[in-house]
């Protein structure tokens, strides 16, 4: 069945109130949480379902954030590439190979449409389904599924994940995408690298791949000096050398900000869930803010607006987005959007 771009379209059928999924999703940061929506959806149509993951293992603590995912098998494809041959990588592949077979499953449902995820989904016992030809990003992985749907690619991809599960499950997909996923202690922020964070700090993720992405850091600093002057704590995290270096300077001698050792993918995720709010750029930890539904001033600058609206979490009821072709956004809007979110 073709998807028309509509949530709520999708057909539905009798099924088994009952049924064991695998989900092969297995990166990016962004790709691995844009799929969760779909744990809560397979679950709200069969509440006695059981969701298991194929995932990278360096994502691997994200689909554990989903209380409905019952068991997760990582892989660590990039590293394995490397030395293909070695006794590492054979007896690493051998334990994933064992354990996804260990069970049957009803469905194994490749989110990604890569070679590589099917490949992957071949790997389990049970029927395999994913996009079609005209869907997947690598239209050769189709050949590899039993079940084929297609799905448009144009929109959202939240939405098109819905689309292909519920189009492979037969279930109706309806509402807004929910993650329900479950917040790290909020203790966890006691134990942080290099000392705790305050709770209901205001975060600013000014890490992304692309540089044309990237909002100036003297705009970044100049936000960071009006929330330390209104009695906001602020913490600025960074992934690499020179994330951290643009992070000191954005705190740089203000007492309300702080600028953490290198945290862990679960030391991020305790952040970002207990943050009062988020000001980030279109990158995986912002995501993983919105997920969690925290406030959020999401930027994506100087953009058009059709590939920022693919990217913004638009199903957050407390979230200003910024950005488009020929346009930087300005440290007075965003503080203004900041300022409503957080009164």
């Amino acid at each position: 069945m073709a998807d028309d771009g509509s949530a709520d379209r999708v057909a539905t059928r009798a099924a088994p109130a009952a049924l064991d999924v695998a989900l092969v999703k297995t990166s990016s940061l962004g790709d691995v949480i844009h799929a969760l929506p779909v744990v809560t959806d397979i679950l709200s149509a069969f509440p006695a379902a059981r969701v298991d993951w194929v995932v990278e293992d360096s994502f691997a603590e994200l689909p554990a954030l989903h209380p409905g995912v019952a068991a997760i098998h990582r892989v660590a494809m990039r590293r394995w590439r490397k030395a293909p041959l070695s006794a590492a990588t054979r007896a690493e592949w051998s334990r994933f190979r064992a354990g996804f077979r260990a069970r049957r499953y009803d469905l194994i449902l490749d989110l990604q449409g890569l070679l590589k995820s099917a490949f992957l989904a071949l790997q389990g016992r049970g029927p395999r389904a994913g996009f079609d030809r005209a869907s997947a990003r690598e239209p050769l992985a189709a050949l590899l599924y039993q079940h084929r749907f297609r799905v448009d690619q144009k929109q959202h991809a939240i939405r098109a994940l819905r689309s292909l599960a519920a189009q492979a499950l037969d279930y109706r997909v309806e509402g807004l995408p929910r993650f329900a996923l479950a917040p790290p202690p909020v203790a966890g922020l006691a134990q942080m690298p290099g000392g705790p964070l305050a709770p209901g700090s205001i975060v600013l993720l000014h890490m992304t791949a692309r540089p044309e992405k990237q909002w100036p850091a003297g705009r970044w600093r100049a936000l960071a000096q009006r929330l330390d002057a209104a009695g906001r704590d602020v913490v600025v995290p960074w992934g690499n050398d020179a994330e951290r270096a643009r992070a000191e300077a954005i705190a740089d001698g203000l007492p309300r900000a702080r600028v953490p050792q290198r945290l862990s993918l679960a030391q991020c995720a305790a952040l970002l869930a207990h943050a009062r709010a988020v000001v980030g750029l279109d990158t995986g930890l912002t995501h993983l803010a919105a997920a969690f539904e925290r406030p959020l001033v999401f930027m994506v600058p100087d953009t058009p607006r059709w590939p920022r609206y693919r990217a913004e979490p638009f199903w957050l009821p407390q979230m200003a987005a910024f950005g488009h072709a020929g346009a930087m956004p300005e440290v007075d809007e965003v503080w203004s959007a900041l300022e409503r979110l957080v009164s």
